[in-house]
């Protein structure tokens, strides 16, 4: 299977080359010409395996040049019990009776980036060795909050890489804040950037598009890759827990095989939410796709208007890792709503860039209001969501996971809709200690550390273990660097 950009339909390369260059060189994002369909009775012989196998079966349509071998020693690896504290890997509860809470944050840093991030140094490191790369990979990642934590702890000590994390200075929680900057690894690197997540995420693109630097870095033995949901071995893990999901409520007997299941996701940079609709491409029979936004709705608005627009006011919310407004995974789903038409992602790409904004066709426009259906809310409302999910079901959820449960709420009051209803939960409670205990009624909560003791104490729930053994853990980063000055940042740690 070979890899196409999503602005140049003639620059391909095979699986391996995307997963280890991350992004084309004309900027565009990998994306397999063809998504591959599962065949008649695969769902079924799908619901009696563990994760790891169901990871192996559907990864190896994708990454044809991995062997069965490979990729069911790296799946082992990455969802063993060393790492998931749920022999699951990503359990399904149930809520009520239409609502199930697919559960992301069993893995070592307790969000979703885990499933993705503890796979991609296996698929990175053995694409290097598939494309003869001698040099050593720098992986650049900005993030707004989760990824960071994820590709560190995937990346740690990893031969033959380096990893560099930006986040926005005052942009994510302390116990985010706090899980990066102890980060353990001797090739690990963590700084803030003043500004937002935005202005960490063009500033990584920046430096990826810039060929000066590139070259200054190959003469010094090193080449630029990215653990960002930008590289496709980001996205392809991710694909996984959708079908799983389905399988799982198959194997338990709330899903007939081809019941439609809707999917309500919590989504800022959409690449959680693409991977729903890749499983749906591949045969899954998910019904709506419902992106949840926080006050940053650029997503809302454009799913429902057509129009994206980035110029508007930038929130700091509850939920950080949403706290976007260039959502750049959205540039797959319009290669796919085009059917490749590069010319025309490209032209709404450079619109994006120069005026902050694009329309879309009508055509596409058909497809988003065909697949997809939006809501948001603000901190408030979501608030409101933790308190009446926790007091009327005693389920206990972050403010992510909130915002999608007030969207789905809000989706079902307009629609009517019925349908059994997914809800990605994406990050454990503990990691929004604060934010949770001022939606539970506590109006001081302790902040830093202590949150995690205070929470579990109010709700008699468990902090998971990674979250509380943070207590302790020395601080081996504190430096801030300006947005226009990130590049150099990159040339420090590569000394």
């Amino acid at each position: 299977m070979y890899y196409v950009s999503t602005r140049d339909k003639l620059r391909k390369t095979p699986v391996a080359g995307a997963i280890a260059y991350g992004l084309a060189p004309d900027g565009g994002l990998y994306t397999p010409e063809a998504i591959p369909t599962l065949a008649g009775n695969a769902l079924n012989t799908l619901k009696s395996m563990t994760y790891q196998q169901r990871a192996v079966y559907l990864m190896s349509m994708y990454l044809d040049s991995y062997s069965a071998s490979e990729l069911a020693g790296f799946c082992s690896r990455a969802y063993g019990p060393e790492k998931f504290d749920d022999a699951r890997v990503a359990p399904v509860r149930t809520v009520d009776e239409t609502t199930y809470a697919l559960e992301l944050w069993h893995g070592p840093t307790c969000a979703f980036k885990d499933l993705a991030l503890q796979m991609l140094p296996y698929l990175l490191t053995a694409a290097l060795q598939k494309e003869g790369e001698r040099k050593t990979a720098c992986i650049l990642v900005a993030t707004s909050g989760d990824t960071g934590k994820g590709a560190l702890e995937g990346f740690k000590d990893v031969a033959g890489t380096r990893i560099l994390v930006f986040y926005p200075k005052d942009g994510v929680s302390a116990i985010q804040e706090l899980q990066m900057n102890t980060q353990e690894g001797a090739n690990v690197g963590v700084c803030s950037v003043v500004g937002n997540f935005d202005d960490a995420q063009t500033g990584v693109k920046r430096i990826f598009s810039d060929p000066e630097l590139r070259e200054e870095l190959a003469q010094r033995g090193f080449f630029l890759s990215s653990a960002n949901s930008i590289n496709w071995g980001r996205v392809l893990p991710q694909i996984v827990y959708y079908v799983s999901a389905y399988c799982d409520l198959m194997r338990d007997g709330v899903l007939e095989k081809g019941d439609k299941l809707n999917v309500c996701v919590p989504t800022g940079n959409f690449g959680n939410i693409l991977a729903a609709y890749y499983a749906k491409q591949m045969g899954v029979p998910l019904g709506r796709l419902i992106c949840a936004s926080n006050q940053n709705n650029v997503l809302t608005d454009f799913i429902q208007t057509g129009t994206y627009d980035r110029n508007r006011p930038f929130y700091n919310t509850i939920s950080p890792s949403m706290d976007i407004l260039i959502s750049s995974n959205l540039e797959r789903l319009l290669h796919a709503f085009t059917c490749g038409d590069a010319p025309q992602v490209r032209d709404y790409m450079d619109r994006l860039s120069a005026e902050g904004r694009y329309q879309v066709s009508g055509e596409v426009k058909k497809k988003l209001d065909r697949e997809f259906a939006a809501a948001f809310c603000d901190d408030a409302q979501a608030k409101r969501a933790i308190a009446k999910v926790w007091n009327e079901k005693h389920y206990l959820i972050d403010p992510h996971t909130a915002v999608a449960m007030d969207a789905l709420e809000q989706y079902r009051a307009k629609t009517g809709d019925a349908t059994p209803t997914l809800v990605v939960s994406t990050a454990s409670p503990f990691k929004f200690g604060p934010a949770v205990m001022e939606a539970l009624g506590v109006a001081e909560p302790i902040r830093g550390l202590e949150s995690i003791r205070q929470l579990s104490d109010l709700t008699g729930v468990a902090a998971p273990a990674p979250l509380a053994s943070l207590a302790g853990k020395q601080i081996r980063f504190s430096g801030t660097v300006e947005k226009d000055h990130m590049a150099d940042k990159v040339r420090e740690m590569l000394k």
